[in-house]
């Protein structure tokens, strides 16, 4: 067996094969240093992550491009799904373009727009915006053969960490969420999660840290 025979070989040459895809169709897509690890670490789920200026190679910084191994049992589809929304991000830096606010969180008209042109359908979520993404027919077509590597090379994904919090998720205190301007709320649990409750000034939406 060599090493590209391993899971773990498998697995990153699967990655890095798809995004080499992903830069040959869109080249302004940057060059990456792949990490895979867990997403699960204090109780949330992170699927992937793209990292401006993390890695130093001699003189030259580089970006980084993390893929959650909880995720990776979701199929290949969804994990191309995910390497083309981190794409998207890797594109807002490369072209100083702001496609997000509230720590990273919040996906603006901006991202959608960057998530469009690498063939991504995309759907607004109510706490971190056009951030909810679909690969449809005609970007599969066109990552056929990655496709099928991904589908080859994922023969294992990672357990989830226990929540820290132990489960609970009530609070006598309510929630506290701060919309893009710098405005606070704190509000009941129940009435946080009946629905999105926007900012008269900024018309964003107040989201807590755990969103």
């Amino acid at each position: 067996m060599t090493d590209s025979d391993t899971i773990t070989g498998l697995l990153v040459s699967a990655l890095e094969s798809a995004w080499v895809k992903i830069r040959h169709l869109h080249p302004d897509v940057p060059e990456v240093v792949l990490t895979v690890g867990a997403g699960s670490a204090g109780g949330e789920l992170t699927l992937g992550h793209f990292a401006p200026y993390r890695w130093i190679r001699g003189e030259y910084e580089l970006h980084e491009l993390f893929i959650g191994g909880e995720g990776l049992q979701r199929g290949a589809v969804d994990v191309l799904g995910t390497l083309l929304h981190e794409a998207a991000h890797g594109l807002a830096v490369v072209r100083d373009i702001k496609d997000t606010s509230r720590q990273g969180r919040w996906h603006n008209d901006r991202y959608r727009a960057l998530g469009e042109e690498l063939g991504l359908t995309l759907a607004q979520h109510p706490k971190i915006g056009w951030s909810m993404t679909t690969v449809p027919d005609d970007t599969r077509d066109r990552y056929r053969d990655e496709l099928e590597e991904l589908a080859f090379a994922l023969v294992a994904y990672r357990r989830r960490e226990p929540d820290p919090r132990g489960g609970r998720k009530s609070s006598n205190n309510g929630v506290a969420a701060a919309c893009d301007c710098g405005r606070k709320i704190r509000v009941s649990r129940s009435a946080y999660e009946a629905g999105p409750i926007y900012c008269g000034n900024c018309d964003s939406p107040f989201v807590t840290d755990e969103s």
